[in-house]
């Protein structure tokens, strides 16, 4: 079938999968870094317990057949391992059934982690990332040139990325209709990043440009990427340069670096075309397997569609165990104000107000005024970012605030790997341990001259009272 392919998506495909698997590659390093404390058998949610508890229809994983800590690490740095030779382009050198298995890897194993995640993997990239690397299983390689359909489905994810998120902020938030969200947002969003203070620091009006360009991306650009090229081109270069101004603003994981990606996908290179070496047509099994699978999405869209027309939409929210088809959006509300939970400890025997209390320091989240918040992403610091939901309401914290409390009275190495800094020495853990709710606000220009914080904060109440080993840290 002519028609079947676009030799003239050589190079957007060539582009799009080299930095789908520098994506990959962020991931699997980031859950091989991070899994002992979050998910190991002695974490604060458990892999075992959970798959003990929830049926396997539910999050198929290939933990449910067997867990260790040692086959999770072997799994994250075998995904590590497999990004990495994607990265280099081992499958355009396998046979284009090898190369198709070759990108089924990393999508298994990631589902595998995402699956048994829980809260710690509750987020959208998370999804996204698989509902993008299914489809890069089906773009094949050097054998053939990409398949028409597959380009036209990974349009249609980067529509849902966008329109979603924008139909979700006019129809949550009155400040994005009203363009002031964004005298708020670069203060309170998840994990400022080392140019968020002077994003706040914009001129309200410009704040109402950036609101307005915002709606401008989301809801009425994504409709040209179905238009002809060049328009097509143009209209994900825009995205592209919206999602790069957002990496400059703050610390969002790689949700941007992967919508970029899928961008890259829609872009026409000029010369980007196929080498006169490569075949007109693909294999009937393989056009025969890339059109089944791309009749199963576009049955499965229907779930995402309903939601983005509803009244009630929600984001991110996944419709199928395998994440296929999923539904995204983000910031469909913004705080006006950023609360902190601040984790202290005493080596006093009785707590008392005038102990000796020392704070705990997180990579990215705030903490100390002093200190200049530092550029994390598309690393993702997944107990910094659940830190800032626990902010919001202690119901956040409920499954695993407890567990990280008992993990730091025991000076557990896992859980301090995952800080900045601890002010106890290694064995010598704290008797007690509290948490206090501060308000945190970014310094004007003067007090930031005067003072050389970039924050100021001021306790609101007690968070957590202080606690032992011996009490119910499940209180939080």
């Amino acid at each position: 079938m002519d028609w079947f392919t676009a030799p003239g998506y050589w190079l957007s495909r060539l582009v799009f999968q080299r930095a789908l698997a520098g994506v990959y590659l962020v991931a699997f390093l980031t859950a091989a870094l991070q899994f002992r404390a979050l998910l190991g058998e002695r974490g604060m949610l458990p892999v075992p317990r959970f798959v003990a508890q929830v049926p396997a229809r539910r999050a198929p994983s290939l933990f449910r057949f067997h867990y260790t800590d040692r086959f999770f690490a072997a799994c994250a740095w075998t995904g590590c391992a497999v990004s990495a030779a994607l990265l280099a382009g081992l499958d355009g050198h396998l046979p284009l059934w090898g190369g198709m298995l070759l990108w089924l890897v990393p999508w298994v194993l990631y589902l595998s982690i995402v699956n048994v995640g829980q809260t710690w993997y509750a987020f959208g990239w998370e999804s996204l990332l698989l509902e993008t690397g299914f489809l890069a299983v089906f773009l094949g390689n050097d054998e053939v040139a990409p398949p028409v359909v597959v380009l036209f489905l990974l349009r249609w994810i980067l529509f849902r990325v966008e329109f979603g998120a924008g139909l979700i902020k006019m129809r949550g938030d009155v400040c994005w209709r009203r363009l002031t969200c964004l005298e708020h947002h670069h203060e309170t969003q998840p994990m400022p990043g080392p140019l968020s203070w002077f994003f706040h620091h914009l001129p309200r009006g410009l704040h109402r440009v950036e609101a307005a360009a915002n709606h401008v991306t989301q809801l009425a650009v994504p409709v040209l990427l179905f238009a002809p090229q060049p328009i097509a081109t143009a209209a994900a270069s825009l995205m592209i340069l919206t999602q790069l101004w957002l990496v400059l603003s703050g610390n969002f994981s790689w949700l941007n670096w992967i919508t970029v990606v899928l961008a890259l996908s829609a872009i026409g290179f000029p010369g980007g075309g196929a080498p006169a070496s490569v075949a007109d047509t693909a294999p009937v099994w393989f056009e025969v397997v890339v059109l089944a699978v791309a009749a199963l999405l576009v049955f499965l869209s229907h779930h995402p569609v309903v939601n983005m027309v509803s009244r009630r939409q929600v984001m991110n929210r996944t419709f199928d165990p395998l994440h296929l088809v999923n539904t995204y959006g983000a910031f469909g509300s913004v705080s006006r104000v950023r609360y902190e939970v601040v984790l202290e400890g005493t080596a006093d025997d009785v707590p008392r107000e005038d102990s000796d209390w020392r704070e705990y320091e997180f990579k990215g989240k705030p903490g100390a005024p002093r200190r200049w918040p530092r550029q994390f992403a598309p690393y993702h610091l997944r107990l910094d970012w659940l830190m800032w939901f626990a902010a919001l309401s202690p119901a956040y914290a409920e499954p695993w605030f407890g567990a990280l409390v008992e993990r730091l009275l025991e000076g557990d190495r896992d859980t301090l790997r995952l800080l900045r800094r601890s002010p106890f020495p290694p064995g010598a853990p704290p008797r007690h341990i509290r948490a206090r709710l501060y308000r945190y606000r970014f310094t004007t220009w003067r007090e930031l001259r005067e003072t050389g914080a970039c924050w100021q904060r001021a306790y609101v109440r007690e968070y957590l009272p202080p606690i032992r080993l011996a009490d119910d840290v499940h209180r939080a």
